[in-house]
């Protein structure tokens, strides 16, 4: 198959679905199928441009992060891209990708699938405070609803996701597809090395949060419950990796608690070494987030090894399982707090949830979701009318 994928966002901007989109397209290419993948230009590419078409973007204003593709710059591609021949398109983001993909995908008469990565009901309200939150979900819902419908098919990360959108109302075939983790990426770390550039003692109890740094994160929530942590851990030490527009109201609030020794920014970390290291520095990984579809920070720190603490909440409900490398807290300081505290004074426990936890990360691997995905996109083209090719090297193309 030839698939073509577009997005709002991409490496070399660190989020989830960057991650996503990258690992669907490197297991997609070992299975023999091309997938494309069109993207903003930040004004510098990620290690790997393999497959990868830049377009002219412009800067969002308040969220320096992120770029805005430009419509005539989407549209002059079109040309090129019918001469490719491709079989699906893939909608990552629902903003210029979306109305682009949908465009592209009519124009080339093929069908197209958008995955829905973002749980914007509970979203909206961190970026427009200022208009009441029964008014922010309802628009979610309906903006999610008629995205969806317009769309052949809808994956989403999580079944909890899924009846949430069919609540809304979507209607479009959907199916279930969570991102799987590369397993051999996230199979070493070095904690001595993170420790040591940091400045972080070796018998320091730390605990590691790695993600974008927003509100909807609700890390908040991690610095509330801090204290009451290191209420029996003196020396505990909180590190926060990643960057994003909630960091600078952050590192205020861990001031004002009067936890500017306890806590360290870190900043984003390359995914090729340094973030492993700081995923293994931590004696447990800690997560509060409300809005994942997924959660696949989660899956990456189980992986290395670390035993979790987290709410289970929408997508991160259905990747945690209670006992098994994780520890699922009621987001309430006392509950959190507690667990997170008998997790570190119980080096046996730690011992045994590290252990469980890699076995349970192997069951997420990305070649046994990307085939599902695969199987799914078969699926899509059927009710299309179209016969999905083996691969992209197919002879009969």
């Amino acid at each position: 198959m030839r698939i073509l994928t577009i997005s709002d966002v991409y490496f070399p901007r660190v989020n989830g679905v960057s991650t996503s989109i990258q690992t669907f397209q490197r297991e997609l290419d070992a299975l023999g199928h091309r997938s494309v993948i069109i993207a903003p230009d930040y004004g510098h590419g990620s290690s790997d441009e393999r497959n990868v078409l830049r377009v002219a973007s412009r800067r969002v204003m308040f969220d320096p992060e992120d770029r805005m593709m430009r419509r005539r710059a989407l549209t002059a591609l079109l040309g090129d891209l019918r001469a490719q021949d491709f079989d699906l398109v893939h909608i990552q983001t629902p903003f210029v990708a979306h109305y682009a993909g949908v465009r592209l995908a009519r124009r080339m008469g093929v069908p197209c699938v958008e995955t829905y990565h973002t749980f914007f009901e509970e979203y909206l309200y961190n970026y427009v405070p200022f208009l009441p939150r029964g008014v922010l979900r309802a628009a979610a819902r309906r903006f999610s609803r008629t995205q969806c419908n317009a769309v052949d098919a809808v994956v989403a990360p999580s079944a909890a996701m899924r009846d949430r959108l069919s609540a809304y109302g979507v209607d479009s075939p959907m199916e279930v597809i969570p991102t799987g983790i590369d397993t051999a990426a996230f199979s070493g770390g070095d904690r001595a090395r993170f420790r040591q550039a940091h400045g972080i003692e070796e018998q320091r109890p730390v605990l590691v949060y790695v993600g974008r740094v927003a509100h909807e994160k609700n890390i908040g929530f991690l610095l509330d419950m801090l204290p009451a942590v290191k209420a029996r851990v003196p020396d505990v030490l909180l590190v926060i990796a990643g960057e994003g527009p909630a960091a600078p109201a952050l590192k205020r609030k861990a001031a004002q608690l009067d936890l500017g020794n306890d806590v360290l920014f870190v900043g984003y970390l390359a995914r090729s070494g340094a973030l492993q290291d700081c995923y293994r520095s931590g004696d447990a990984f800690v997560f509060a987030s409300r809005t994942e579809t997924q959660g696949l920070v989660l899956l990456e720190a189980m992986a290395l090894g670390v035993p979790v603490v987290s709410t289970a909440v929408m997508g991160t409900a259905e990747v945690l399982d209670d006992g098994r490398g994780c520890l699922v807290a009621d987001e309430q300081v006392d509950d959190f707090a507690a667990k997170t505290t008998g997790l570190l004074l119980d080096a046996d426990l730690r011992r045994r949830l590290g252990y469980e936890a890699r076995a349970y990360a192997a069951e997420w691997s990305a070649p046994a979701l990307a085939q599902r995905l695969c199987g799914f996109y078969r699926q899509v083209l059927a009710r299309f009318g179209r016969e999905a090719p083996d691969s992209a090297t197919d002879p009969a193309r």
